[in-house]
């Protein structure tokens, strides 16, 4: 009976919290600083070199230099490269900032995974209501072009009422959870880097692909559509630093 009691696989579990690789890389590049291997004014390596040293990849790097950066460890400067910061007298700097979810990239991942079925499977059961709601949301999104908040929150619109139109209620509060968490002071610097009008114009004709894909009720090109357009997404946030 003991045994059987110790071997019991329904007692549930505690599991630690989920470790975020880029607060870890942060707090390692941070080590380098406070030791004196990159002096205050001193250019930090590419983000190539800092990856291979690591053994880590480039978007890890770029989400620990921005969590370096909103600790004023480092500055980012257009252009020219990321530069160690001058330490006010007597600061004890700790660059590792617990976000509260996932990192920009890993978030965007899983939203090109998971959206993109999710348009496939609009594509199949949307209505004509599900269409207006989303052209609605489309045209919000190209007539508040030059308004990034109105612009974005036309942007979260469209992409919600694509999943509400599977009328699936736990795909719904999937995405609706997903884009909830896209939001705090990593989010908020990394789209001060590469958030730009050129960027919600290339978005907005992503946007009128992956319309016209349910309009035509074509579930494979409506996926490859959402998926081009995140993957770009992503893409365009991993370039260099400009």
């Amino acid at each position: 009976m003991t045994q059987q009691l110790l071997s019991t696989p329904d007692v549930p579990v505690a599991r630690a919290a989920p470790d975020r690789g880029y607060v870890r890389l942060a707090a390692q590049i941070h080590a380098l600083v406070a030791r004196g291997e990159f002096a205050a004014g001193q250019r930090l390596p590419a983000e190539r070199a800092l990856a291979e040293r690591f053994d880590v990849s480039r978007t890890s790097v770029r989400e620990a230099i921005i969590a370096l950066e909103l600790q004023g460890v480092v500055e980012v400067r257009g252009g020219s490269g990321i530069y160690v910061c001058d330490a006010a007298p007597g600061a004890a700097r700790a660059p590792a900032m617990q976000e509260p979810g996932a990192g920009p990239f890993e978030l965007l991942r899983a939203r090109c995974l998971i959206e993109s079925e999710i348009a496939a499977l609009a594509a199949a059961t949307r209505s004509d209501a599900d269409l207006d709601r989303i052209f609605e949301a489309l045209t919000a999104m190209r007539d508040q072009m030059t308004d990034k908040a109105a612009n974005a929150e036309a942007d979260r619109r469209f992409h919600l009422c694509i999943a509400q139109s599977t009328g699936n209620s736990v795909l719904l509060a999937t995405v609706t959870s997903m884009w909830d968490q896209a939001q705090g002071p990593i989010w908020e610097k990394i789209e001060q880097h590469f958030h730009t009008q050129a960027l919600r114009l290339a978005s907005q004709e992503d946007h009128q692909r992956i319309f016209g894909a349910l309009v035509a009720r074509d579930a494979p090109a409506a996926r490859q559509a959402m998926r081009d357009h995140i993957e770009r997404v992503i893409g365009e946030f991993a370039q260099g630093w400009r």
